[in-house]
C-alpha cells in the first residue's frame, strides 16, 4: 500500500544502493495506481510536483497534460519512472557526430516502470487524451544537478542548456492547448 511519507523514507534509505533498489520501490508503488491517487490526490493540472528534494535524491510526481510532448533532455543521474495512471512514451536518443539521433523507444502504461541510466537522453510524450501521472525518482538533485544538463529543440534537435523553468512552462502550455482544443465542457441538463 502506497504511503507518500513511507515511500520517501524508503527511497532515502535505498538511493545509495542505486537504481536497482529504487526500481523495486517504484514498481511496488505504482502497482496500485488507485492507492497512489488516493494518497497524492486526483490530478487537477499538469506539472512537475516535487515530493522530496536533496543533493542525492529527488522524487517528483509528474502530471503530463493530454497529448503533451517534452523535448529531448538528459539528466546526468539515474532515474526510475513509474506510471500510475495513463501512458508515457519515451523516445531514447544518442549523440552522434552530427548531433542527436533516435535509437529506441519504450511505451509505459499504468503499473510499468523504466530505469534510465545516468547518460540517457530521452523525450517524453503523453499520447492519450487524459492526464498521465508518474512518479520519477532521480539519483541526485533534478533541479540543481552538479553538472550542466542539456535539452534539444523538438524540430531542429539543436542542443541548449537545460532550463527547468522552460520545462515547467511546457506543462502549463500543453494543458492550455488541450483545454482550448477541447473547448468548453457541455453542461448536463439541470446542472
Amino acid at each position: 500500500m502506497f504511503r507518500k511519507d513511507q515511500f520517501i523514507e524508503d527511497c532515502i534509505k535505498s538511493v545509495s544502493e542505486g537504481e536497482g533498489a529504487v526500481s523495486e520501490l517504484v514498481a511496488a508503488a505504482v502497482s496500485d495506481g488507485a492507492r497512489v491517487i488516493a494518497e497524492l490526490g486526483e490530478p487537477t493540472h499538469a506539472g512537475i510536483n516535487a515530493l522530496y528534494r536533496a543533493p542525492n535524491l529527488t522524487i517528483i510526481n509528474f502530471v503530463w497534460a493530454p497529448c503533451m510532448s517534452l523535448m529531448p533532455h538528459d539528466h546526468h543521474m539515474f532515474s526510475v519512472v513509474g506510471i500510475y495512471t495513463g501512458r508515457e512514451d519515451n523516445v531514447f536518443w544518442r549523440r552522434t557526430v552530427g548531433g542527436l539521433e533516435a535509437h529506441g523507444a519504450k511505451s509505459l502504461g499504468a503499473g510499468d516502470i523504466a530505469t534510465l541510466e545516468r547518460d540517457a537522453i530521452h523525450s517524453v510524450l503523453n499520447p492519450i487524451g487524459k492526464m498521465t501521472c508518474a512518479i520519477h525518482v532521480y539519483g541526485g538533485d533534478f533541479f540543481a544537478p552538479p553538472e550542466p544538463r542539456s535539452m534539444w529543440d523538438h524540430e531542429t534537435l539543436a542542443e541548449a542548456p537545460w532550463d527547468v523553468e522552460r520545462a515547467k512552462t511546457a506543462f502549463v502550455e500543453a494543458e492550455a492547448r488541450f483545454n482550448a482544443w477541447r473547448g468548453p465542457r457541455a453542461v448536463a441538463p439541470g446542472a
